[in-house]
């Protein structure tokens, strides 16, 4: 296929926004599709790109986690959000987390300052015949988008019949934040779990008295009214705490309030159950409930998260809420590129293509514009090897068994198994990891900047 020297991308989000910086720096010029502030979402507050609308972590920075070593991949791809993501960190122990505004502001100004890359704050109801596009709108794709999706997946499905169309949604939720300064320090510590990294979390520990009445509390509390799309099952991976809560009384106490590793230094003993605070930006004066997304009336939030010691007279910034989340079947219709095997003009991106995670968004929007820029420019294609973190989120979004697709992040079990057995695991870790960069450097050297170099040559 031939196209013109230009790319489409629909959606400022983190994929978009990788993938928009990574043509331009391969010369490609790039007109970046945002709805916002024209039309806005029920999750987010800004107009500004690259918003982060649930947590604010990027995952462990640990060495030889799963995690590092696709923000490795990525660093060594020169990825814009990776870098400002640095630049906008927040303590938060061995995890990258960051000032979401801050981080989303320096998004915003580095992609609307590059001179090729156009941006259209408009909504695209419908994708163009012909026109080389990435399509990153992430999990609040608009109804109107979302029904030409559905259109153009027809043809796309190796099945030859359509999937049905609540095979495009599942159901994500956004955890509470609360004002520093309403916290009753008395009541809390700081630590990180097993003393991994700085102390960076306040943690709220209960005794099984206060974890008894607390669980008794989140069961009676009131969900939001019901609608039709609460028929459908919730993402596994990010279940609201009153979800976990329903499947047994110590389900909370092995999940988001698991206290293991939170020793207790005024105590010295683990506490019952811990509920962890994670800080919110560089001002340090909010924090995030890690874990503690939910579908609850704000009321009945506001009476229950009362029970948390340390929370008895919390001023609450957000409540937990519940957003629609949009992914399509990505095994049946997208190849190892990214392209819908029907429509090869029409490429994927982030969450809407069945990752889970900020850090897999910002990747897949990576390879996304590494693969549109070679389109583009008549550079020859090839995907990343098995063995790399990139290489394994893109066989497990191809290749994943269809019937009952979900998203997910990057983790040891989607890379492939050393030749020779390793039984420790951390050794068998470090040694993945090692074999995943050497692979990795050997094709970003041939191909991940070839792109790079054949728009110079025509230009």
């Amino acid at each position: 296929m031939t196209f013109l020297k230009r790319v489409h991308i629909i959606g400022a989000g983190l994929a978009g926004s990788e993938a928009a910086w990574q043509c331009a720096r391969r010369g490609v010029a790039v007109e970046l599709f945002e709805m916002r502030p024209v039309r806005s979402t029920p999750a987010h507050q800004t107009r500004d790109f690259a918003e982060l609308v649930c947590s604010n972590s990027l995952k462990s920075d640990s060495e030889y986690t799963a995690p590092w070593l696709l923000k490795e991949e990525m660093r060594r791809a020169s990825s814009l959000l990776l870098e400002i993501a640095r630049q906008t960190a927040v303590p938060a122990g061995h995890a990258l987390a960051v000032d979401r505004a801050e981080f989303s502001r320096k998004v915003t100004e580095a992609i609307s300052d590059e001179p090729l890359i156009t941006v259209r704050r408009e909504e695209v109801s419908q994708v163009e015949n012909g026109e080389l596009t990435i399509i990153a709108t992430g999990p609040l794709t608009s109804d109107a988008l979302s029904a030409d999706i559905v259109r153009l997946s027809l043809r796309s499905s190796s099945a030859g019949t359509p999937a049905p169309h609540n095979n495009l949604y599942f159901y994500d939720s956004i955890s509470p934040i609360v004002e520093a300064d309403s916290i009753d320090m008395s009541k809390v510590y700081l630590a990180a779990r097993y003393d991994k990294g700085s102390a960076d979390y306040i943690n709220c520990p209960m005794s099984k008295e206060e974890y008894d009445r607390f669980y008794d509390a989140l069961l009676s509390a009131q969900s939001v009214e019901q609608k039709d799309w609460e028929n459908l099952n919730y993402f596994e991976s990010c279940l609201p705490v009153e979800e976990i809560a329903r499947r047994g009384r110590d389900t909370l106490r092995f999940g988001p309030m698991k206290p293991v590793g939170l020793k207790d230094p005024r105590t010295g003993r683990i506490p019952y159950a811990a509920v962890q605070l994670r800080q919110e930006n560089l001002r340090a004066d909010s924090y995030n409930l890690v874990g503690f997304q939910n579908h609850l009336k704000f009321g009945d939030q506001a009476r229950v998260l009362s029970l948390i010691p340390g929370l008895e007279n919390a001023r609450f910034l957000r409540y937990g809420q519940i957003h629609r989340n949009t992914y399509i079947n990505s095994p049946k219709l997208l190849n190892s590129i990214l392209q819908l095997k029907a429509h090869p003009h029409v490429m994927f991106a982030g969450q809407i293509c069945g990752v889970e995670g900020y850090v897999e968004s910002i990747a897949t929007g990576l390879m996304a514009g590494i693969n549109a820029s070679a389109l583009a420019t008549g550079a020859d294609l090839l995907p990343p090897p098995r063995a790399t973190a990139f290489g394994s989120l893109i066989h497990y979004v191809t290749q994943a068994e269809s019937k009952n697709f979900q998203p997910a992040n990057i983790t040891f079990d989607l890379l492939p198994a050393l030749e020779n057995r390793v039984r420790d695991r951390k050794e068998r870790h470090r040694q993945q990891c090692e074999l995943a960069l050497r692979q990795f450097d050997e094709w970003y050297s041939l191909h991940g900047l070839q792109s790079v170099t054949a728009s110079l040559r025509s230009a």
